[in-house]
């Protein structure tokens, strides 16, 4: 199994045959409740934009995110830290696009 920066966190296998909708709303929901603002406000934000729009590989790729810590997740979207090699993806991309503090106003 891959092991994940969070501490704590346990979580199963991306399961492929879950229903996409539900997919993504699990996911918009995961997005929206980290444990830090900062986090809550970047992912929640590119999952409202996003998430309708990402195709399976995708959806695979921002869960695996989603299981980084928070502190880690910020830095890497905000450029002030370069992600990993594994994620540097297009769904990171993604999250680099927003413009978020058109968000906050």
């Amino acid at each position: 199994m891959t092991q994940f920066n969070t501490l704590g966190f346990i979580e199963g296998q991306i399961n492929k045959d879950q229903n996409i909708e539900i997919r993504r709303k699990r996911l918009k929901f995961r997005s929206w409740h980290r444990g830090i603002k900062e986090a809550d406000i970047l992912l929640g934000s590119f999952a409202d934009k996003f998430l309708e729009k990402m195709n399976q590989k995708q959806l695979d790729d921002y869960e695996n995110l989603l299981r980084e810590a928070d502190a880690d997740l910020v830095a890497w979207i905000t450029g002030d830290k370069i992600p990993p090699p594994k994620y540097n993806h297009d769904v990171m991309e993604m999250l680099k696009s927003i413009d978020y503090l058109k968000i906050l106003k």
